[in-house]
């Protein structure tokens, strides 16, 4: 008889789980609490993930499903609009949707196996499920930290969550103050500023502000995955012509001005806005199998609780990486199917918690104190991929096919390959107004000569913190 998996939304990492649920003989279904497919890249007009400017962050040959490339003729950063078609698109070529309950909002009770609660028009059902795979993501609890503001209950303007914001026109000659930034914090600052009449961002710590594309004018992730940082293309500009400008953290709120940490103040607020990120909490979970110790998430490989006696419950989409959520999400989904298939033994419990002991101590290090599972995307996806027999054999493949050794070792880390040695011409299809000559392109050599100064920073680093 067929495992029966309970999958939680039907986003990205919910459509990736069902497709990779089925490929392992598995018995899929998926609630869906909206009334359509795509989680945040679906946008609506009520309170609700996603915003109606939202553009992508990474290009489009980094962020597709490995087996579902996209047009060749869509742009490299998406708008919102243009994903959720390859979304659905992916998801109807893949006969996904006979597997997905729409507007069903899940809550669990654990017995000896999953009983998930589903409720629709006030109606409660029950159905057994003997896995469940939770891909909520990342974005589904706003962050507002009003207690760690003083004063904020004396600001008479009006305050928000950026989740909340959709539209530039509510802020039309407004003064307004983002709380943040982050990628969706710069990206609204900038919006805001060309109908606000001005636009402070108060960040803590700040953070490097890099153009969407690197070398070439191709685009960054094509060519560079590395350290964390912002991407806009506009933000830069604002900040010169004065229409943004960056303070440091908010010590406290007056009626209608803040106080910085530097003593200067920002007076006559209109409204604020809070780019505060999100909790990363299931409501509908006993918290202590997500969270086994200390407050902190705990999760072997960022997608199994390591104190369940079985393996029938797996978080998908939940790592954040400098990368990709599609290809993440696709390959975690991957090993945990395997893994309820019986096709894949996980380690002994104390083999489990002495790795998540390992990663903690290097998430520290390198990340500092924080709720979220980061990782490398590169060694993380390669890990993965290692679990499913999806790594390449690099030194194995420069023996039996030196040219497409070199184009997978120096060419961009794209989840797919079948198309290897086409990733530069799917990358510049969308502008070929400007015909883009062989010569142009970034040649293996000279990409290796370029990045011998990113091993040698990499040595550097491990010899300092090791």
């Amino acid at each position: 008889m067929r495992k029966r998996v309970g999958i939680i939304r039907a986003g990205v990492s919910g459509l990736a789980a069902i497709r990779c649920c089925l490929e392992e003989g598995l018995e899929p279904t998926c609630f869906e609490r909206s009334n359509d497919v795509g989680g945040l890249w679906k946008f609506s007009d009520h309170t609700e993930e996603g915003r109606q400017s939202v553009f992508t962050n990474s290009s489009k040959e980094i962020m597709c499903f490995p087996d579902f490339p996209y047009p060749d003729d869509y742009p490299n950063y998406m708008h919102h609009s243009k994903l959720q078609e390859y979304i659905k698109t992916f998801a109807q070529k893949k006969d996904l949707l006979r597997h997905i309950y729409i507007k069903k909002c899940p809550s669990f009770l654990v017995t000896g196996q999953w009983v998930v609660v589903t409720e629709n028009n006030g109606k409660q059902e029950s159905t057994i499920f003997d896995v469940v795979m939770i891909c909520l993501g990342h974005y589904v609890y706003p962050n507002l930290p009003t207690d760690s503001f003083p004063g904020l209950n004396q600001f008479q303007g009006n305050y928000l969550h950026n989740r909340d914001y959709k539209d530039p026109e509510a802020f039309k000659g407004k003064r307004v103050l983002m709380i943040g930034l982050g990628n969706s914090g710069s990206d609204t600052a900038v919006e805001l500023s060309h109908l606000a009449t001005q636009v402070i961002i108060s960040t803590r710590s700040g953070s490097w502000v890099m153009s969407s594309v690197w070398d070439d004018d191709y685009p960054w992730d094509m060519v560079f995955l590395r350290k964390e940082p912002i991407f806009n293309d506009e933000l830069q500009s604002c900040i010169l012509c004065g229409t943004v400008s960056i303070k440091p953290s908010v010590k406290a709120f007056k009626e209608t001005s803040a106080v910085f940490e530097d003593g200067t103040m920002f007076e006559a607020i209109d409204s604020i806005i809070f780019a505060t990120g999100y909790d990363y909490s299931y409501p509908f979970l006993d918290e202590t199998i997500i969270k086994s110790r200390n407050n902190e998430v705990t999760l072997f490989k960022g997608i199994f609780p390591p104190l369940m006696e079985m393996p029938t419950l797996a978080v998908i989409g939940f790592v954040q990486s400098l990368g990709a959520a599609i290809p993440t999400a696709d390959l975690q989904a991957h090993w945990a199917a395997k893994v309820f298939a019986n096709s894949y033994t996980l380690p002994t419990t104390n083999e489990i918690t002495a790795d998540i002991d390992e990663k903690m101590g290097k998430k520290l290090k390198w990340f500092g104190q924080s709720q979220t599972l980061q990782a490398d995307y590169i060694t993380y996806m390669d890990e993965l991929g290692s679990f499913i027999g999806a790594k390449l054999n690099i030194p194995w493949l420069f023996l039996t096919d030196p040219h497409l050794a070199l184009k997978v070792y120096f060419g961009p880390c794209s989840p797919y390959q079948n198309a290897i040695l086409t990733q530069w011409n799917q990358t510049v299809k969308p502008t070929r107004e400007r015909v883009v000559s062989e010569a142009q392109r970034p040649h293996p050599f000279y990409n290796l000569l370029k990045m011998f100064s990113f091993p040698l920073l990499l040595l550097a680093v491990t010899l300092t913190f090791y």
